[in-house]
C-alpha cells in the first residue's frame, strides 16, 4: 500500500499497453476510470480489469455508470438502465381510478432504485470494476441540460430517499456509492464541460435545497463529488477547489466524512481557479489542499498523453518541494472504496434470484 495515491487516471484503449502500465505502477496513482473506448465486450473488459489489478491489486477500478445516457457498457448482456428520473415518475405514479393506492407509487420506486443499484452494480463487478460514480443527487429544477434527466427528482426529499434506496442495491452487490455533484448542479443552465457555472444563491437557501441529501445520507455516502460550479456568496472558488465548501461545510458543519473526489480536472470548470487558467498539477493541489482526498484527469491518455506524465511528474515534484503532502486518512478513504466481497461471475449471475427478482423491478 502507497502512502497516499490520489490520482484517478484513465487509458486509451481496450488493452494495457507499455506506458499505461507504467503510469498505474507510479505510487500516486490510486485508480482507473474507464469509458465507452475502452469497452469491446464483457471477455475484453474482464481481461482488461484482471491486467490492471496484475499491476496492483488495490487500484480502484471506476466507470460513470449511472443508466440512462450516462452508461458507459451498453452491450453483450448488459441491462441497460433507466435514467434516474424515470424513478422519480414512479414514484409520482400511485395509479388511476379505484385501484390508485396513496403512497404505492412511492413504495414501487424505493423498490425499483433498489434494484437499479443492484444490477448495476452486480453486472459491473462481474467484468471486475469495483466502483461506479453514482447516485446524481442534483435536484432536477428543470435549467440544467447537463444534468436534466439523471436527476431522480425536484424534490430533495424524494431524491434522498431514492438515492438511499439505490445505494442499499449497490451495497447488496458489495459496490461503494458517490454522491455527486455537491452541493448542487442543476440550478445552473453552464455546462461545466465547457464553461465555468456560476450559482448566486446564498449558502442558506443551497443548504436548505440543492444540498440538503447529504446531510440526510450521512449514515450512508461513501464518497461525494464535488461540483466545479462557482457559489460567489460563499466562496470565490468552484466548490472543488474551496476548503469552505470541503472542509468547513461538507466535513465540519454537515459531518461527512467519507472519501471526496474532484470531479474531472480536464473540464473548463476546473482549469479556472481564481480567474485564472491553470495547469492539471495546480489543479491537483488546489483540489488537495482544498479538502479532496483523490482528483480525477479523464481522457488526457489518448495519442501520447503527455498531460498524464505532466501530473504524475508535476505532482512528485509538488510533495518534494512540500507544497503538497501525502494524508494518511486520505489513502484510508481510498481503501475503503474497494469492494470487500467477491463477485458472482457473469454466467452464475444469470441464474440468482436476487438478480433475476430485480431485473423484474425495473421501470419500463
Amino acid at each position: 500500500m502507497t502512502e497516499h495515491a490520489p490520482l484517478i487516471l484513465d487509458i486509451a484503449g481496450t488493452t494495457l499497453s507499455a506506458t499505461d502500465r507504467r503510469r498505474l505502477a507510479h505510487p500516486l496513482t490510486g485508480g482507473v476510470i474507464l469509458f465507452a473506448r475502452n469497452w469491446h465486450n464483457r471477455a475484453q473488459l474482464l481481461e482488461l480489469t484482471s491486467a490492471i489489478k496484475a499491476v496492483r491489486d488495490d487500484l480502484l477500478i471506476c466507470v460513470d455508470h449511472e443508466g440512462g445516457r450516462v452508461q458507459r457498457f451498453r452491450s453483450d448482456g448488459f441491462t441497460h438502465l433507466p435514467p434516474m428520473a424515470a424513478l422519480g415518475k414512479m414514484w409520482m405514479n400511485d395509479g388511476k381510478g379505484a385501484k390508485a393506492v396513496v403512497g404505492s407509487g412511492a413504495l414501487r420506486a424505493t423498490n425499483a432504485a433498489t434494484a437499479a443499484g443492484y444490477v448495476l452494480a452486480s453486472e459491473l463487478r462481474s467484468c471486475g470494476v469495483d466502483f461506479s460514480f453514482t447516485p446524481v443527487l442534483d435536484l432536477d429544477w428543470g435549467e440544467s441540460g447537463v444534468i436534466g434527466d439523471r436527476a431522480f427528482h425536484c424534490d430533495a426529499r424524494v431524491v434522498t430517499l431514492l438515492a438511499k434506496s439505490l445505494m442499499h442495491g449497490l451495497l447488496q452487490a458489495g459496490m461503494a456509492n458517490c454522491g455527486k455533484h455537491f452541493p448542487g448542479h442543476g440550478f445552473v443552465q453552464a455546462d461545466s464541460h465547457t464553461e465555468v457555472p456560476v450559482d448566486t444563491r446564498s449558502l442558506t437557501a443551497l443548504l436548505a435545497e440543492d444540498a440538503a441529501p447529504y446531510p440526510w445520507l450521512r449514515s450512508t455516502l461513501t464518497s461525494v463529488m464535488p461540483a466545479h460550479v462557482i457559489y460567489p456568496k460563499v466562496d470565490k472558488r468552484p466548490a472543488g477547489f474551496s476548503s469552505k465548501w470541503l472542509q468547513d461545510i461538507l466535513r465540519g458543519q454537515l459531518g461527512f466524512d467519507g472519501a471526496i473526489f474532484s470531479d474531472d480536472l480536464s473540464m473548463e470548470g476546473a482549469r479556472r481557479i481564481d480567474g485564472a487558467l491553470v495547469s492539471y498539477t495546480d489543479a491537483a493541489v488546489v483540489a488537495l489542499q482544498a479538502g479532496c482526498d483523490l482528483v480525477l484527469l479523464c481522457n488526457q491518455s489518448l495519442g501520447e498523453g503527455m498531460a498524464v506524465d505532466e501530473l504524475l511528474d508535476g505532482l512528485s515534484a509538488q510533495q518534494q518541494q512540500g507544497r503538497w503532502q501525502p494524508s494518511a486518512d486520505s489513502e484510508a478513504r481510498r481503501v475503503a472504496l474497494l469492494p470487500q466481497t467477491l463477485p458472482l461471475a457473469w454466467d452464475d449471475l444469470m441464474f440468482q434470484p436476487a438478480y433475476l427478482q430485480a431485473l423484474e423491478m425495473l421501470p419500463n
